[in-house]
């Protein structure tokens, strides 16, 4: 992969992430308000809703831009030779490439995730002050609680969103006869997002639970299973899937947004 390749992924990537992040942030916190164990209420309702948007701001580019690099790397290392390269081995391909993405790019977005989510559960304060009440609890270790659950909550959803969206793709170029534009790619995205977002709900639902809890209790281990059972006997299926209507427009939108904006800066760039 050449150099301007690689700039061109970063730079697009991140570029659509901050697009996603910083025009959607209401919708996601009050899907974070939903999930919280202290109730919507609470946790703040409608109040507030751009509370913990310099958390997301700060690690929005570099988070998608990692995904992003990392995801279009290993789809040219897999796709050079070998058995991955035959174009039926495609889907795994994605699978193996999106997967990797996730796991790097949750380095980033966990810290800023458990600094946002906390802010968004706790309007009346500051995303800094949140930062700094983090560290002195639990130490640089406490800005890494729920990485395993949100990479856990990630790779599954990426191994239905990205395989899906460059089926979609495939599909849509061949049918018309030509490659697609932005936002009929756009499009496919919104779709497969969608999708993803409403299967990966309840480990959502346990990565939020997780980062929310407080330090020491049961929660804060980050047992996913029994996070998923007291929700179950507490809330029910309804608990399972609290939120499930603000992700998916969520990440609906945003999928149309994110990798529509994607492909656009790529083609620009490139």
């Amino acid at each position: 992969m050449e150099r301007r390749e690689l700039v061109a992924y970063m730079v697009a990537g991140g570029c659509a992430g901050m697009c996603v992040d910083l025009t959607l942030f209401p919708l996601d916190t009050i899907k974070t308000r939903l999930q919280s164990p202290q109730g919507f209420q609470k946790a703040g309702g409608f109040r507030g809703v751009y509370a913990g948007v310099p958390s997301a701001a700060v690690g929005s580019f570099p988070n998608a831009a990692a995904f992003f690099v990392t995801y279009e790397c290993t789809k040219s290392l897999l796709g050079a030779g070998g058995g991955l390269a035959a174009p039926q081995a495609a889907p795994v391909t994605h699978m193996i490439a999106a997967s990797l993405g996730e796991v790097v790019a949750c380095l980033i977005r966990v810290p800023t995730e458990v600094v946002k989510q906390r802010t968004q559960a706790s309007p009346s304060s500051s995303t800094y002050n949140m930062l700094l009440a983090t560290l002195r609890e639990e130490g640089f270790r406490g800005l890494y609680r729920g990485y395993s659950s949100t990479v856990l909550r990630e790779i599954p959803f990426s191994l239905v969103q990205f395989p899906l969206w460059e089926y979609l793709k495939t599909l849509w170029s061949r049918r018309q006869g030509h490659t697609l534009y932005s936002w009929q790619s756009a499009v496919c995205g919104a779709f497969a997002g969608a999708v993803a977002a409403f299967v990966t709900t309840p480990l959502d639902v346990a990565k939020t639970r997780i980062i929310l809890a407080k330090a020491g209790s049961s929660e804060a281990g980050g047992n996913i299973p029994r996070v998923l059972c007291n929700v179950w006997r507490s809330r029910g299926l309804p608990g399972l899937f609290a939120g499930c209507i603000p992700r998916m427009t969520f990440i609906s939108v945003g999928g149309f947004i994110f990798l529509g904006a994607y492909e656009k800066v790529c083609s620009t760039l490139l």
